[in-house]
């Protein structure tokens, strides 16, 4: 975990004595309502439960117990950071995906719910198409490494792949990697360049989407702490993915399944990109919660 840096060039977040834990609770998200903190009791209570190490109903019951003053600076650190709209994730160094806790640092973008959609998808059409044989995948911009591992968790017969631009970013994917016993090989360069040559049946990619001109119109959590490079995707969002399919002449063949996750309003002309390339039967739109097109599958049966 990341425990002792502190970004406020502001005065700090500083805890009274003699506070019980609802006390210290309340203290603290009135210091982030007061800094503009969206959401600031849930953070507040993300972080103390994760700091003191209590489950839900832990916490619940401890609610009138003396604050536990050893844990005083690691609580002010924290609350500071978040006053400066650190994403908590970064703060407390972890976030759970498909079940499984991954690390993240600043290098990496925090994982998304909508994302564990697309590794679902993945794994449904895969099933269906090797049913238990052996199949290999690759993973590009892969970040934490969220989407390979969990794939190769929930799926050992996959042979699995990953890849990353960023050096950073490449050592949290491995750190994790290794951490939840994930057998992973991976490439570090842009996109399908690492692997000029070489054959997959799977390929899957959450690539930067956002388009340029948007990226100062982000949440402060997102713009300013999370990496612009995993973030920025030219334009109008959609040059990695035309980088991808160009790229896709350098490996030996198309895979059978293709899987993008893609931003709103994008799913159309991603979906056209597929068709235009013709090597998929099939190409549907996955939509998330709230009804956006997130994920385009492309399927060669």
């Amino acid at each position: 975990m990341n425990k002792s840096r502190v970004r406020s060039g502001r005065s700090g977040f500083h805890l009274q004595r003699g506070l019980t834990l609802r006390e210290a609770f309340a203290e603290a998200s009135s210091f982030l309502r007061e800094r503009g903190v969206e959401e600031a009791d849930e953070n507040t209570r993300l972080l103390l439960k994760e700091i003191l190490g209590m489950s839900g109903a832990q916490y619940v019951m401890a609610l009138r117990d003396p604050f536990p003053y050893e844990f005083s600076e690691r609580w002010e650190n924290a609350i500071t950071r978040k006053g400066d709209g650190e994403p908590a994730q970064y703060i407390l160094g972890d976030q759970e995906f498909y079940g499984f806790n991954f690390e993240v640092t600043p290098d990496v973008l925090i994982p998304r719910p909508e994302t564990e959609l697309l590794v679902e998808a993945v794994v449904t059409h895969a099933k269906g198409i090797w049913q238990g044989q052996e199949a290999s995948v690759l993973d590009v911009g892969t970040g934490s490494g969220a989407i390979a591992v969990s794939l190769k968790l929930l799926m050992p017969e996959l042979v699995v792949t990953a890849s990353d631009i960023s050096p950073g970013a490449l050592g949290v994917a491995q750190r994790n990697a290794q951490r939840l016993n994930a057998e992973i090989t991976f490439g570090e360069g842009n996109l399908l360049e690492p692997f000029a040559g070489q054959g997959f049946d799977i390929l899957v990619s959450n690539p930067p989407y956002i388009p340029a001109a948007d990226i100062e119109e982000l949440q402060p959590e997102v713009r300013d702490f999370e990496p612009r490079g995993a973030l920025d995707g030219g334009p109008d969002g959609l040059a990695p993915y035309r980088e991808i399919m160009q790229q896709l002449d350098l490996l030996q063949h198309d895979p059978k399944l293709i899987a993008f996750e893609l931003g709103m309003g994008q799913a159309d002309d991603v979906a056209d990109m597929l068709r235009k390339r013709g090597s998929w039967s099939r190409v549907e739109t996955v939509f998330d919660l709230a009804g956006i097109g997130r994920h385009v599958i492309g399927i060669h049966i």
